[in-house]
């Protein structure tokens, strides 16, 4: 019995580390930072910058003497994560190292020389969650934007995309380009950060970019037609409204309820998972919704009553009011389509409540949309069908040019 639990042991470990995925970071450090040896080096990174073991990529490259870390910058939401959307990050000098942390979420959102100076690599290195309006991605364009005018290469840590390689939505539009669209790509993207550096320097998106040196390190063991929970990799909250992997497949789509007066859960422990209003009839937007046969998503009726939570969301819609709203669970992660599931919530609750329900925001709704098509369409009773056939052949336009930049 001891000897064939032995062998069930060794195999179990044999399978876990087939299955691990090894990120950009993680196969960085594998090669001792060997990139960077005697160079000056500065890090774009935030909370979720860390190694398989949890450990910061600042730490791993304080640590290592055969280089020196110069800078560190600060994207939003902070060095630590902690600040909540919008807030404006303040410079400061890294307590555990003494390193200059850098703002881009403050005054500027783009280095300046002064900041880049002396510095002979910038690396980036931070969990994306999938979507456009998604500012780290808008945050990744500037840094190489600056450091191509400025002739200081770029190294991309590439990390896992956690709602894979589907890709839904319109492209953005010139009119509506915003800090939460800079770039023409699907809503939904389905790439990698180092697969969109490679498609943003290539495309000619960024100024200067025939003078970007970049350098992607690649992920290993990372299969994107199995689900992020298959990876082996711990879910760390990218930014504080996105704490679990399935408020992160529901994003994409319950986002765009933020140019709404429905609520998409913040003030709550269940952000873009939990969705509402005082006014909402939920036991009849559920059967609408179900008509649809959206696949990989479960529906139930809740109430929630949002509050002021710190560092989270403070001022959230229904602030002290009952909510009557569904929650979402994403049972297919491979097949859940988000933003179609979000149009047929916005035609349904059209249909439904056609005196509460308003875009609050139509400005920005398009700026999350990427054009004026969905509050257009949505206003004038157009069905779901029709508004999701509206981007049909921008998506396909896009897979066309996505094919020449996969990686994995």
């Amino acid at each position: 019995m001891k000897k064939a639990s032995g062998v069930f042991s060794i195999a179990l470990i044999l399978l876990l580390a087939a299955c691990s995925v090894r990120t950009g970071l993680d196969n960085a450090q594998k090669e001792s930072f060997s990139m960077f040896h005697g160079k000056n080096i500065g890090v774009v990174a935030n909370h979720t910058s860390v190694n398989r073991e949890g450990i910061h990529i600042v730490d791993l490259l304080y640590a290592n003497k055969d280089f020196n870390l110069k800078a560190i910058l600060a994207p939003e939401h902070g060095y630590r994560g902690d600040v909540e959307r919008g807030e404006y990050i303040a410079a400061q000098i890294d307590a555990q190292t003494g390193v200059p942390v850098y703002s881009i979420y403050g005054e500027t959102r783009k280095p300046t020389s002064e900041m880049l100076a002396g510095l002979d690599a910038l690396i980036f290195d931070i969990q994306d969650v999938g979507a456009r309006f998604y500012t780290y991605i808008s945050t990744m364009g500037n840094i190489m934007e600056a450091a191509a005018e400025n002739g200081v290469p770029v190294w991309i840590l590439d990390r896992p995309n956690p709602v894979g390689r589907m890709a839904e939505g319109p492209l953005m539009r010139d009119a509506h380009v915003s800090f939460v669209g800079l770039f023409p790509i699907l809503l939904r993207h389905g790439m990698t950060i180092g697969e969109l550096a490679l498609m943003f320097r290539d495309q000619g998106w960024i100024n200067a970019a025939d003078q970007l040196e970049l350098h992607i390190v690649r992920i290993r063991g990372w299969n994107p037609d199995k689900p992020y929970s298959k990876t082996g990799l711990p879910w760390i909250a990218p930014s504080p409204n996105i704490m679990n992997l399935n408020q992160a497949l529901c994003y994409p789509g319950t986002c765009l309820f933020e140019g709404t007066n429905f609520s998409e859960g913040r003030g709550t422990l269940h952000p873009f998972e939990w969705i509402g209003a005082p006014w909402l009839d939920a036991e009849k937007l559920i059967t609408e919704l179900a008509k649809s046969a959206i696949p990989g998503i479960g529906m139930e009726a809740v109430e929630f009553t949002p509050r002021d939570i710190p560092g989270t969301a403070m001022d959230p819609k229904f602030e002290g009011e009952l909510c009557r709203g569904i929650a979402l669970k994403v049972t297919d992660p491979l097949h859940f389509p988000s933003l179609e599931f979000a149009v047929h919530l916005f035609t349904s609750l059209q249909t439904l409540h056609p005196e509460e329900f308003r875009i609050s925001r139509p400005d920005f709704l398009a700026q999350l949309w990427g054009n004026r098509l969905l509050e257009e369409m949505t206003l004038a009773g157009k069905p779901a069908e029709t508004i999701l056939e509206s981007c049909r052949e921008e998506r396909q336009q896009f897979l066309r040019l996505r094919e020449n930049y996969l990686l994995y």
